[in-house]
């Protein structure tokens, strides 16, 4: 929202939400129609996508309100996405590219929702540019057409509604005068813009806030550094069940009161042996014992093996009940009368085939035991199944919680992997998009602090590194590149030499968009708490770390290592030669050429940098005007010499030169050129840049001004005609002083930069 009630753009904020919530649905529809699962996580990826969106459309709208209200509609939206599409290109690109890495990742869950998410934020970036722009053009006409934001009926601007009641200044005005858009009253910046570029930016120029920004950096470091120290693997059960739910009141009983023996752990051996082979029945045996062995199973006292205990059964009781176990069918006739009838206890550890004579599986129980952590778990696992692959049989153990177990095991090194990979990807498409090998060092450096940041300092907010917090990092990549890329990509557009000015016009630029768009996704997000729910509140702080540390990488850090240790950060400038309009401050400069100087005789002074300038005299005997044909090449010589590249230069003349080299836009007056005196009297040349003029146009600009506002203070005592006649009086635009003829052009031609262009110089050549 701004003052101004036809510049604001409430609706287009709300159209914005629209967008990225229109994508959402049809990113799920189309994953949905392809036949992909969809889980409960995939609930948070809305959220996400109304964080990006909303960023997406404040840079949009920040690139709208830096172009010339002077252009029509296309030609504003055409400098708006010229400027603002190559930052959405890289934050909308890298997030894609992090969600697809997760794409990768062995556990389904990550594999889905990342598959769900880069579709989602491949299709918020297409709405953007196609559904939201064109919003954005329908607004920019109410703009153009002065019509309210929000009930679209035409008002006027403040200039001219001082007759009119308070309540409608102040809710009912805004726009710009149509006959005057150069007035100042109705062409106020944007307040926030205004204070990143006056305030905040020089600020962070001065050098002792350089050092405190670097300090508290170095600051932010050392404790993400002892919070990476700190973290914890691991989810726990009683995290996985709703805040209200039974479920956590038995977990934590059962870690209270049964934690010394917490997991009965089955032990599986599948294929059909010959159990009454004695070297099956010792290879089963020797397996059991490795596994009572390890320092996490109980021993044999806590076992439950059927073969162990049938084979001690039909020892003791061969001769009284004349049983017989050498041979196979024996073994088998007797296990079914004897020990896996319905009622045993170790009648479901036994599975015959479908003709029930032989055994096709089996099974016996250990107990697990010292088992106090996630690391104790994630040994515990990788022993076991150590044994398991050391033996001759098809063997393998299971417990319900192992797929918690597997996931410990896993989860910090396709952590590692997939962060390594997604920084490595991040810096190649930042170079891609903005190429400068020194701003993409810094968006790398900034991604690994960023990550660094959001790993200690999770750690520090009592988050585990799990599955769930291992889908935050992977998407924590593309978030972290938002507000750095949009920094250096603005950075590095600026026309500004002084890395001062760079930093002041990138913020102006893009400070306001990082701080709403930071806002806005934290905000966002703040609904997953809602829930009460592990999973949720887990993305709610990871993505409000990213977040925050983006915003503050963007706003203080960056800038600060642009300034010091960025592109021209080494070279010294003179404060005569910093170049003080550029195309982010300014759309357009200003015509420092008139259209038609072949026209202009008096009044005007000899640029020392002028280039191909046609000499104006005044003929001695006519008293009239007269194009002389010297033609002068400033590129070659300024002097009284030749203009071949070999000739001599006088000192003063290669002052000049040098003068016109340093100089950025070559735009300075100097001295007049001298002629011979023998030839031509002192001519008077064309002013043919209008610096003169544009001064000139200046004091008769302000003289304007002060009329019109006695005009417009005197308004009622004038009946309708004499209004007319005194409005269209003060409205003639008054030319300089020496120069009565001369208009400043209305519009910014194509050419006006061209000085060879036939519409402002005739070439002409020495006889």
């Amino acid at each position: 929202m701004m003052a101004d009630w036809v510049r604001s753009k409430p609706w287009l904020g709300l159209l914005g939400n629209v967008s990225a919530a229109m994508a959402t649905i049809s990113a799920f529809g189309a994953c949905m129609y392809l036949g992909i699962d969809f889980i409960g996580i995939n609930l948070a990826a809305p959220f996400l996508m109304i964080g990006i969106g909303i960023d997406d459309t404040f840079v949009m709208l920040a690139a709208w309100r830096r172009t010339s209200i002077k252009d029509s509609v296309p030609q504003r939206m055409a400098t708006m996405l010229s400027e603002a599409a190559v930052s959405i290109t890289i934050t909308s690109v890298t997030d894609m590219i992090s969600f697809f890495i997760g794409i990768f990742n062995p556990f389904p869950s990550v594999k889905i929702f990342c598959i769900y998410s880069s579709v989602a934020t491949l299709f918020t970036f297409v709405w953007h540019l196609t559904f939201f722009a064109s919003c954005l053009a329908i607004s920019g006409y109410c703009e153009q057409s002065n019509r309210h934001s929000l009930v679209c009926i035409k008002v006027q601007p403040v200039s001219k509604s001082k007759h009119r009641s308070c309540f409608y200044r102040i809710f009912c005005t805004g726009g710009v005068d149509p006959d005057d858009m150069d007035n100042p009253i109705d062409n106020r910046e944007h307040g926030f813009m205004v204070f990143f570029r006056d305030y905040f930016a020089p600020l962070l120029n001065n050098s002792f806030i350089k050092v405190i920004v670097i300090f508290t950096f170095l600051l932010y470091l050392l404790g993400a550094g002892y919070g990476v120290t700190q973290i914890e693997e691991g989810l726990e059960r009683r995290k996985v069940a709703k805040s209200d739910s039974y479920a956590i009141e038995f977990f934590d009983r059962e870690d209270d009161f049964f934690r010394e023996f917490p997991y009965r752990i089955q032990v599986i051996v599948s294929g059909e042996h010959n159990y009454s082979d004695p070297v099956v029945q010792n290879q089963i045996e020797q397996l059991a014992q490795k596994f009572e062995n390890t320092s996490y199973i109980s021993g044999s006292l806590y076992t439950e093996s059927w073969l162990r205990s049938f084979i001690q059964y039909a020892k003791q009781n061969e001769d009284y009940l004349n049983i017989s176990i050498n041979t196979e069918d024996k073994f088998i006739a007797a296990l079914k009368e004897l020990w896996i009838y319905p009622t045993n206890s170790f009648s479901l550890d036994v599975k015959l085939n479908a003709a029930g004579d032989r055994i096709e599986a089996m099974r016996f129980m250990i107990q697990a035991v010292n088992i106090s952590g996630t690391e104790h778990e994630k040994e515990m696992v990788q022993a076991l199944r150590q044994i398991c692959d050391e033996s001759p049989l098809n063997v393998s153990v299971f417990h319900p919680y192992f797929i918690f177990f597997d996931q410990f095991e896993l989860v910090k090194p396709m952590s590692i992997q997939n962060m390594v990979m997604g920084a490595a990807i991040m810096m190649v498409i930042s170079f891609l998009f903005i190429p400068n090998p020194l701003c993409s060092l810094w968006v790398a450096f900034s991604i690994v602090s960023i990550e660094t940041g959001v790993i200690g300092y999770m750690a520090l907010w009592k988050v585990n590194l799990d599955s769930i917090s291992m889908i935050n990092l992977i998407m924590c990549i593309g978030f972290s590149v938002d507000f750095t890329a949009h920094i250096c990509y603005a950075y590095m557009s600026s026309n500004a030499k002084r890395p001062e000015e760079r930093v002041r016009e990138c913020l102006y630029a893009l400070g306001l968009p990082i701080f709403q768009g930071a806002i806005s996704t934290i905000l966002g997000m703040v609904a997953l708490l809602l829930p009460n729910n592990y999973l949720f509140s887990v993305f709610f702080k990871m993505v409000f770390l990213v977040v925050f540390f983006g915003a503050m990488h963007g706003l203080f850090l960056l800038p600060v290592l642009l300034s010091v240790f960025g592109p021209g950060s080494c070279t010294s400038y003179d404060d005569e030669k910093e170049i003080k309009l550029s195309t982010i401050e300014k759309s357009f400069p200003h015509p420092y050429c008139i259209p038609h100087p072949q026209f202009t005789l008096n009044g005007a002074t000899l640029g020392n940098n002028i280039k191909k300038l046609p000499l104006m005299t005044m003929d001695s005997e006519m008293g009239n005007a007269k194009i002389n044909k010297g033609y002068v090449d400033l590129e070659k010589d300024l002097g009284l010499g030749t203009s071949e590249e070999n000739s001599s230069e006088s000192s003063s003349n290669k002052s000049n030169k040098k003068n016109l080299d340093d100089e950025p836009l070559g735009w300075r007056l100097g001295s007049s050129l001298e002629m011979p005196q023998n030839q031509y009297p002192t001519p008077r040349v064309l002013d043919i840049f209008g610096n003169d003029s544009e001064k000139e146009w200046q004091k008769c600009k302000e003289i304007f001004v002060q009329n019109r506002r006695r005009f417009s203070d005197n308004w009622d005592r004038y009946d309708d005609s004499q209004q007319r006649l005194d409005e269209q009086r003060y409205r003639r635009r008054y030319s300089p002083p020496e120069q009565r003829y001369y208009r400043r052009p209305l519009t910014r031609s194509s050419s006006h930069h061209n000085l060879q262009h036939p519409r402002y110089v005739k070439e002409l050549r020495f006889p």
